[in-house]
């Protein structure tokens, strides 16, 4: 679980970093590093908890349609990361 959630905040860093990508975009995706991260929580949620913050943050910029094309399809990337993280945890 430890290296999809390293490898969700590699690329989420990649998104927030990059200039070609507007600016809400690379805010919503800043946003949904610090959910994964744990960062922006008053207390310590379980990394499923965490993920699904980041899914629904995700999900409604994935939608956009100022989204360029490349970092959609890293944001779908990053969303399926995140769901096998929630689906590990039901199990």
């Amino acid at each position: 679980m430890e290296d999809k959630i390293e490898n969700s905040k590699m690329l989420l860093q990649q998104i927030s970093s990059d200039h070609s990508v507007p600016k809400n975009i690379r805010r919503a995706a800043k946003e949904a590093y610090m959910a994964v991260t744990g960062k922006n929580s008053q207390d310590d949620d379980p990394p499923e908890v965490r993920a699904n913050f980041a899914i629904s943050i995700l999900d409604e910029i994935s939608q956009d349609p100022n989204c360029p094309l490349f970092a959609r399809t890293k944001i779908w990337g990053i969303l399926s990361l995140l769901e096998t993280i929630t689906s590990e945890s039901q199990e």
